[in-house]
């Protein structure tokens, strides 16, 4: 059999706690900047975890499952 390769999309955005919680960025903080208000881009600034429904689907992605 060969290898079980991981999906790159998945490698490149998200990344595993040491607790094993996957930590992700937020969307929307890219162009169209100036009608979004300082507090908005501020906390698209910070990472989030990933939400419980996602988990099963993502970790098999990652081939950590």
């Amino acid at each position: 059999m060969p290898k079980m390769k991981t999906k790159s999309s998945a490698k490149k955005r998200f990344k595993v706690t040491g607790s094993g919680k996957i930590k992700r960025k937020h969307a929307f903080k890219n162009h169209i900047l100036t009608k979004k208000s300082k507090k908005r881009k501020l906390k698209l600034t910070h990472s989030g975890l990933v939400d419980k429904s996602d988990v099963n689907s993502i970790k098999e992605q990652l081939r950590l499952k």
